[in-house]
């Protein structure tokens, strides 16, 4: 074999679509309807703009001689203060940051439903949120990936699910816990009827997909090896190193997150250079949860994919805040998320003198930790977190286990790569160095949260010996060698290591669990499934190995070592 040829990071991998083309414009989608009458059902989320989907869809077929006649579902939700009532926790109604995830479904934010019937001629539209819980001939929905809405909240833009004109600002509290559950659930349930999917990110051009050829495609991709498309966040300690290396967001402030794999937000794109859709990663993983976690994974977690890949980029910028994750029983009963929030931090590029903050001092006075971060807190008082909190050099390529409960935080000019459980959006810190947000607001802490939920069952010397652990040889071939990295017994998932140096592959097996592949050092890898599936892997980049694909092979790229971080569920 051919040694495959290097190439740059892709920030927009694609995958065909089987057996059909994705469609562009609205022409495209209104020559899919049909001239005799019917009722077009259209769901989707709630940031989208109804309005001007229902007028261009309107606008299209006026170009056929077909009227239109719109029923906005979401006028016949329940009055705002019964939706929040109905959705929200009474332990964390006054919390500005956290809310308990919603459970129950769309179907309960609903006081009634209006009736519908056939028109007599053209077709009416109902859409919204929940428009395919009525009666209808045909369904479509219309997505707008989750980096959209929260942009749109976070600037003062777009509503809630449920909120009418006079109901007040959205926030980003009740659209992370609220709205994305309830919408991702009622989701799941449309994806083996719907008959169109729309992609709005483009709401004047929308892609489109065949419902028939969009189940084809994601049954596909479900049997070999492929990535979610990535993005980068900024914050007030973002780094450069994502725009530098990678080429993102040139103009952006910054690149601090960047979501390689984060299932609950991540897309994958389904076409090709001429037109594409973003399809939710999670939607393929509910329509196959065997076939992509494999079996055995997928009875313990269900559909939620409970791994991610993530990017911590502080490369030019700063500490983040010294911060922890909420203990496993606290997570179920107080924030409603199944399993908690364990990570690793894989140390792909440290800052000369860079430093790990991480696990409790054995000399530590929580007390007086915790009296110093209220002062903090409540009068802007700055403290030396060093007193209360360990710190590491900051060294390339080691690994940093941190179990739910124990402090930490990456310091300035490293980049990380977060290999962890899947919730993301726990983060419960201790001190944030007085930080300011752009708006000059100095950046919340959550001190209740934070030390109810401190580990310290690790001190001083056992975070050293158990949390910055040394590779553990596991098994090695001709060229190549697999090694352990760090696994705890309170963690479900292990981080290991694939060394390569030469141009002999590796062979490995999914033996009926997903893998998750990330190139931390070298040109990249090349891979070979065992029926023949290839995709290549470059500096950076992240793939998922579906359970399915089974026997595999990884042949190094380009010139010098190779290695390469796996993770799975052990």
């Amino acid at each position: 074999m051919n040694n495959p040829q290097p190439r740059p990071y892709d920030s927009a991998p694609r995958y065909p679509a089987v057996g059909g083309a994705v469609e562009s414009g609205w022409t495209a989608i209104a020559e899919a309807l049909p001239a005799t009458p019917a009722i077009l059902a259209i769901d989707g989320p709630a940031i989208l703009d109804w309005a001007a989907l229902v007028r261009a869809l309107g606008d299209a077929l006026d170009q056929r001689g077909i009227p239109v006649t719109g029923l906005d579902i979401g006028e016949h939700m329940a009055p705002w203060q019964d939706v929040v009532r109905h959705t929200s926790s009474s332990a964390l109604t006054d919390d500005p940051d956290f809310e308990k995830l919603a459970d129950g479904s769309l179907r309960g934010l609903f006081a009634a439903l209006p009736r519908v019937e056939r028109p007599a001629h053209g077709i009416t539209v109902v859409h919204g949120p929940g428009a395919s819980l009525m009666p209808h001939d045909l369904l479509w929905y219309a997505d707008l990936p989750k980096r959209y809405a929260e942009a749109a909240v976070a600037a003062g833009r777009g509503r809630n699910l449920g909120q009418r004109d006079g109901d007040g600002p959205a926030t980003t509290k009740r659209l992370f816990y609220i709205d994305w559950p309830l919408l991702d659930r009622h989701r799941e349930t449309l994806l083996d009827r719907v008959d169109r999917w729309l992609d709005c990110r483009d709401l004047t051009a929308p892609a489109s997909l065949d419902g028939v050829v969009l189940r084809r495609t994601t049954e596909a991709l479900a049997a070999r090896p492929f990535r979610t498309r990535p993005t980068f966040n900024t914050t007030p300690w973002g780094g450069h190193w994502g725009q530098r290396e990678l080429g993102f967001n040139p103009d952006a402030p910054n690149t601090a997150l960047g979501y390689e794999l984060i299932a609950p937000e991540s897309g994958v794109l389904l076409g090709d250079e001429h037109g594409d859709i973003e399809f939710p990663f999670q939607s393929i993983v509910s329509r196959h949860p065997a076939e992509i976690m494999g079996p055995r994974v997928h009875e313990e977690f269900g559909t939620s994919f409970p791994i991610r890949f993530d990017y911590l980029d502080t490369v030019g910028g700063g500490n983040l805040s010294v911060h922890c994750h909420p203990q496993d029983d606290y997570m179920r009963e107080v924030f409603g998320w199944p399993y908690t929030q364990h990570e690793t931090y894989y140390m792909m590029v440290a800052g000369e003198g860079g430093e790990v903050f991480l696990g409790l001092r054995d000399d530590a006075d929580v007390d007086a930790f915790s009296e110093h971060a209220h002062q903090a807190h409540h009068h802007e008082e700055s403290f030396a977190v060093e007193k209360y909190v360990q710190t590491f050099p900051a060294e390339p390529h080691q690994l940093y286990v941190i179990p739910a409960g124990t402090p930490h935080a990456s310091g300035e000019g490293n980049v990380v790569l977060e290999v962890s459980a899947t919730p993301y959006l726990y983060s419960l810190r201790f001190y944030d160095w007085l930080r300011r947000d752009k708006a000059g607001r100095q950046r919340p802490v959550h001190l209740g949260h934070a030390f109810r939920n401190l580990g310290t069952q690790r001190t001083g010397e056992a975070v050293r010996d158990e949390l910055v652990p040394a590779p553990v040889p596991l098994r090695e071939g001709p060229g190549w060698r697999e090694e352990t990295l760090g696994t705890l017994p309170e963690m479900f998932f292990e981080v290991r290591r694939i060394c390569m140096d030469g141009d002999r592959p590796a062979h490995d097996d999914t033996e009926g669990r997903f893998h998750i592949l990330n190139v931390v050092e070298g040109t990249g890898v090349h891979l070979t499934t065992a029926i023949g599936h290839e995709h290549t892997l470059a500096y950076a980049e992240t793939l998922v190995v579906p359970a399915s694909v089974g026997a595999y092979e990884l042949r190094p790229m380009g010139t010098g070592p190779v290695r390469v971080v796996k993770s799975l569920v052990r």
